[in-house]
């Protein structure tokens, strides 16, 4: 198969499938913003802590890692 001859049609295809691709994903965001309730409770969940219990470096340590 000559892909030269083809370049139109595959063209035509890859739009068209970007274009529907795009209308998709843009009716799947437009459901989600018509759900206020899930943005609520996810705005009242307790806020994740990361605590990290180490020792600092001292200036001797920092410079034998460079």
């Amino acid at each position: 198969m000559n892909i030269a001859k083809n370049m139109e049609a595959i063209f035509v295809t890859a739009a068209v499938l970007l274009g529907v691709s795009a209308y998709a994903s843009a009716a799947a965001e437009a459901t989600v913003a018509l759900q206020p309730a899930i943005h609520v409770a996810a705005a009242h969940a307790p806020m994740q802590v990361v605590v990290i219990k180490a020792k600092r470096l001292t200036a001797v340590k920092k410079a034998s890692l460079s």
